[in-house]
């Protein structure tokens, strides 16, 4: 069974998010794409929910969001429960964001990084192992 992965955007991350998912399928991944499916303006909030939702139900272990600068979508998916959304513009943040805090969703922002920088930081993250450990502890101490 090929790895499965839900992704989203709002109208500002919608070219981003097609290439992630063109990318995605070409590497191998089931890919639940959440919309934006045009550059119709769009509320982000409604497709953070859907990904959020889908990961802190457990139907998908790790999902992407893409809008203008990324802080929206990592602000509305982290209200939900068990989900670890992490807004990154750098190899490194990325993968200490699965290393250190086991990310579970990635926001990226559209209007702030190229095309090879975003599949640079989605290869990263999802080929990144959380480390456990000492992490652990913090890890769960998030949920309250």
């Amino acid at each position: 069974m090929s790895p499965s992965i839900i992704i989203g955007s709002d109208h500002a991350g919608f070219e981003l998010k097609e290439k992630i998912r063109t990318h995605l399928t070409a590497e191998g991944y089931t890919v639940e794409d959440a919309g934006s499916f045009n550059e119709t303006s769009v509320n982000y909030v409604d497709h953070a929910k859907i990904v959020a939702r889908a990961v802190s139900e457990g139907r998908f272990s790790k999902g992407i969001l893409v809008c203008g600068s990324g802080i929206g979508m990592s602000m509305a998916a982290n209200r939900f429960k068990g989900v670890r959304a992490a807004l990154c513009s750098d190899l490194l943040s990325a993968r200490l964001s699965r290393q250190h805090n086991d990310a579970n969703v990635l926001a990226l922002g559209g209007r702030l990084i190229g095309d090879v920088l975003a599949l640079e930081l989605v290869n990263a993250f999802l080929e990144t192992q959380f480390e456990g450990g000492r992490h652990q502890d913090r890890i769960q101490s998030m949920d309250i």
